[in-house]
Order: structure tokens, then C-alpha cells, then sequence
């Protein structure tokens, strides 16, 4: 029998869980760990996987980066619960929520092309995905997703070394 699991928007109290999600993953260097700080400024973006029993078993964010364009980020699952659906079930979730803000393509920065490909993710092959007004304004932003997806200079070399990949939804 498959393990069941829900998925809700995070709680302050959900922090601590995410950093632990978070950690291994920060330390294997598929993931970039934050200051808890920056979990509280952005939990309004994530959702939570919980299994029956209330264990958190993985989360994800989307963050907004203009009108018609989001990031998924920090998706992550506790090891015991890889393969089980939890980032399908979450990345399903984080797509219908980026379509519920009205955007229209959803980027991401990750090692598990694979993973993205079967949701429809594409490799980026033209960097230049915003027109020339829009990467302007986005040059303004202090984010490091928005300079990793503009491929800005200050962020070069990447340093996970992962691959930017887009949907159009």
C-alpha cells in the first residue's frame, strides 16, 4: 500500500521542517539552504507535503518573478518518501497555482532534468526568454533565482551547476 499524503500552504511553524527537508540536500549541493529568514519572508510561496500521521514529507515553492513568469524552487522531499509521487503531487500543485496568479511559463534550476521533462519542463536553449523592456526591469531585482535565470554575470559560474529548464503552460 502507498503511503498517503496531503498537500496544504505552508505555517510559520512548517519552517524548521523545510530547513530540515532542505539541509541533506544543501550538503549533496542540489540545493541552496537559506537563512531561516529568508523561509519566513517567502512562506506565503510554499506548499507542504503531509503524510496521514501530520510528518512533513516535502515541500515547494513558487516565486512570482513578473507577470507572466514564476520559479518553482526548493522542492524537496524527505528521503523515506523520494519516489513515492510527493514532487510529483507538489510540482502538480505549484503549476495550478502559478495558473491561479495568471502566469504563463514556470522556470526552474535543477539536476533532476528527468523529473521536469515528464511535467513538461524544456531545457532552455534561448536564454533570452523576457523581451528587452521586461529584462531590464527584472536587472532591478535583488532575488538570486531572477539573476540565475537571466544568466547574469554575478551569479556565473553556477554554482550547483544545474540546468534551467522552462513549461509554458
Amino acid at each position: 500500500m502507498t503511503p498517503t499524503f496531503s498537500i496544504r500552504p505552508a505555517r510559520t511553524g512548517d519552517v524548521a521542517a523545510i530547513k530540515k527537508l532542505v539541509a541533506p540536500l544543501a550538503d549533496q549541493r542540489i540545493l541552496m539552504a537559506k537563512e531561516t529568514v529568508a523561509y519566513y519572508e517567502s512562506l506565503q510561496e510554499f506548499r507542504i507535503a503531509e503524510s496521514a500521521d501530520g510528518e512533513i514529507v516535502g515541500c515547494g515553492a513558487l516565486h512570482v518573478m513578473w507577470e507572466d513568469l514564476a520559479e518553482v524552487r526548493t522542492l524537496a522531499a524527505a528521503a523515506e518518501w523520494r519516489g513515492k509521487g510527493v514532487g510529483h503531487v507538489l510540482v502538480q500543485q505549484l503549476l495550478e497555482d502559478a495558473k491561479t496568479l495568471g502566469v504563463s511559463r514556470v522556470f526552474c534550476l535543477t539536476f533532476e532534468v528527468d523529473f521536469f521533462k515528464r511535467h513538461g519542463f524544456e531545457v532552455m536553449a534561448d536564454q533570452s526568454a523576457v523581451d528587452p523592456e521586461v529584462y531590464s526591469e527584472l536587472l532591478r531585482s535583488h532575488d538570486e533565482g531572477v539573476a540565475e535565470f537571466l544568466d547574469l554575470a554575478r551569479v556565473k559560474p553556477n554554482t550547483l551547476g544545474n540546468t534551467r529548464m522552462i513549461k509554458v503552460l
